[in-house]
């Protein structure tokens, strides 16, 4: 087979294995550069968790907070704090919280599943409603359905995401009443049985979904559109319609297929962007996740907590980015790993 050949199917699934190594190998340096620089970023703030805790008490003496910082080991030289944080993150334990007194594995394990499923539900909703709207601009351009989702997608890009997000408690909530306003369920919700409570937590995800993902629908719709009408005038998309070929399946087999390439890149590289965004929404909705224990954790000055939510944010970055990767790997059998 010639240098420029089409990859057989063993080879591309063999593609799948070397590409997932060296998202890993290409990972360790980039952790470890998040590690350091979160760590000397959070020394360089001033005050720590002992002022906060003296602040709330209202009666802490100097002797007290000096307790405090022994205890967590906050008056510790600077490099001999990084030396023990490294040593208890190679035995995977990511240190005790100040202001709760609970390991931040425990903080961060009872939360993480919320932001998950809110991530997971507000890209997934962006892909599919982005790539939808943009195979519609893509198929009427110049048309007025082309110039009307344009103009709709403009406004979801210029319009911030808190400010959706209050709107639509304004609108949905309090006016209709038809959405909870915030929180992850109601109470008591959970002894009403799985079904219903899977419902219950699927109303409350409708708002901070719509807030979180109106801007990426914009994204990923502009981009789908500008990359199929790019695809649209490949020669191979000229030949399958001199073949007869439906136009649907023309749009759908190969213009969309090649113009999801982009598309995943994008999205990947947007992750991160996207769990950002999740500070705001979860504090606007009352959402028990991640960024809502990363805004509380800067208010009580609990670094410790917040160097494990970045350095798990990192983490899950980085995985997304890799199964872009992959997805990539597995679309287009001319991306190898090299």
């Amino acid at each position: 087979m010639s240098a420029d050949a089409t990859p057989t199917r063993p080879s591309r699934l063999l593609a799948l294995p070397r590409a997932a190594l060296r998202g890993v190998l290409h990972a360790l340096p980039t952790v470890a550069g998040v590690i350091l620089l979160s760590f000397f970023l959070m020394q360089a703030v001033p005050g720590d968790a002992a002022d906060v805790i003296a602040a709330e008490s209202g009666s802490a003496t100097a002797e007290s907070m000096a307790a405090v910082r022994t205890h967590f080991g906050l008056d510790l030289p600077v490099l001999r704090q990084l030396g023990n944080y490294l040593g208890h993150l190679a035995r995977l334990d990511l240190g005790m919280s100040p202001r709760y007194n609970t390991p931040v594995a425990d903080l961060i394990g009872s939360r993480l599943g919320n932001t998950a499923l809110l991530m997971t539900t507000a890209l997934g909703t962006a892909l599919l409603a982005g790539i939808v709207l943009g195979t519609l601009m893509a198929s009427h351009v110049g048309r007025w359905p082309d110039r009307l989702l344009s103009l709709a997608a403009l406004l979801l890009y210029s319009t911030p995401g808190f400010w959706l997000g209050l709107m639509a408690i304004i609108v949905l909530s309090v006016q209709l009443g038809w959405l909870p306003p915030g929180g992850v369920s109601t109470i008591g919700a959970a002894d009403t049985g799985a079904w219903a409570h899977a419902l219950d937590v699927a109303r409350h995800l409708v708002l901070p979904t719509l807030a979180l993902a109106g801007f990426y629908v914009a994204i990923f719709a502009r981009l789908t559109r500008a990359a199929m009408l790019e695809v649209s005038r490949q020669d191979f998309v000229r030949t399958a319609r001199a073949k007869g070929v439906a136009p649907l399946a023309v749009t759908l087999r190969h213009i969309l297929r090649n113009a999801l390439m982009p598309v995943l890149t994008v999205a990947g590289l947007n992750f991160g962007t996207l769990l950002g965004g999740a500070v705001v929404v979860e504090t606007v909705f009352s959402w028990p996740g991640l960024g809502r224990l990363a805004y509380e954790s800067v208010s009580a000055r609990d670094y410790v907590v917040l160097m494990g939510i970045l350095i798990l944010s990192s983490l899950l970055v980085i995985v997304a980015n890799l199964l872009v990767d992959l997805a990539q790997t597995a679309l287009d059998p001319r991306v190898r790993a090299r």
